[in-house]
């Protein structure tokens, strides 16, 4: 079965248990499912595995995630060579590995240009963004403003990246998938009422602290979070099936009933999961998320 080729935040697979429960009760006779905010694609795989649909959409405004899934969709091998001479070059010691990061690091920052790349300068790229991934700290993907990444090196003693028999499983669950570059407006061109999506934006945050990741070059406030509701409310119009998780605000102040207020229409569960990734260890524990669906 593929599994997610990248660490990222807010990833789904400790949830996949509490989503699989709230699945529609007609989920076999879907014929399209969409994922805006791709992310990891941890939910992705896990459908892509148990359910068959005539039709998979998915999307992300982050263009270097999407890269990520085109190439290894249409180059895996590629990407394989890629990450494998990375790997192979990785040095022993920690300072050692401290400067070759930051030389991977630079190189991918040195193009942003990726329309002008060719397939294989693509490839690299992403086996790059991989190897950052899986050697940065915490594993987490940010950009600057100028769209160059900017997390220091990490301090893993043995950094776990993908196999390339984990790529190729990836590559194969992929084949037929439709990957745009896209906001996620985008999905109601895509969806009829035999279709199912499935919306995961980024978090918002619990408090001003927690807001320190940034998925793109642009940030997802309050303001997006009331027009993705609005729109789930265009998808319900068209009997189109939708199931949405978020943060829940009432972890650190009991009467925020921002999402309450958004989705009153809709039906909202709490469920709890364990927070991978924060900047303060002390509160990576267990804490209540939503996930909202129309059915």
């Amino acid at each position: 079965m593929a599994k997610p080729f990248l660490k990222w935040a807010g990833g789904k697979r400790q949830l996949i248990s509490e989503i699989e429960k709230r699945l529609p009760s007609e989920i076999n006779e879907v014929e399209t499912y969409v994922e805006p905010f791709i992310g990891g694609g941890a939910l992705l795989f896990h459908m892509l595995e148990n359910y068959n649909f005539k039709q998979i959409h998915i999307s992300d405004i982050n263009l270097e995630l999407v890269l990520c899934y085109r190439q290894l969709q249409s180059s895996v091998n590629d990407v394989i060579s890629s990450l494998e001479k990375l790997v192979d070059e990785f040095p022993s010691t920690t300072e050692e590995r401290s400067d070759y990061f930051y030389k991977i690091r630079d190189l991918w920052n040195s193009n942003l240009d990726i329309e002008s790349m060719t397939d294989e300068e693509r490839s690299s790229r992403v086996a790059q963004m991989i190897f950052l991934n899986k050697t940065c700290f915490n594993g987490l993907f940010r950009l600057n403003r100028s769209g160059k990444f900017n997390v220091p090196t990490g301090r893993y003693k043995n950094p776990s990246f993908p196999s390339a028999e984990s790529l190729k499983e990836v590559n194969q669950a992929l084949k037929g998938v439709i990957i745009h570059h896209a906001s996620y407006e985008k999905c109601l061109e895509w969806v009829d009422d035999k279709s199912f999506v499935y919306f995961d934006p980024p978090y918002r945050p619990l408090s001003k602290t927690s807001s320190f990741i940034s998925y793109s070059k642009g940030d997802f406030n309050d303001e997006n979070q009331a027009e993705l509701a609005s729109l789930t409310k265009e998808l319900h119009k068209k009997d189109v099936l939708f199931l949405l998780s978020n943060s829940d605000p009432k972890n650190t102040v009991e009467d925020d009933e921002f999402f309450d207020e958004l989705y009153r229409d809709f039906d909202i569960d709490r469920v709890f999961a364990s927070r991978a990734i924060n900047s303060n260890p002390d509160r990576r524990g267990k804490i209540s998320e939503l996930l909202i669906k129309n059915y």
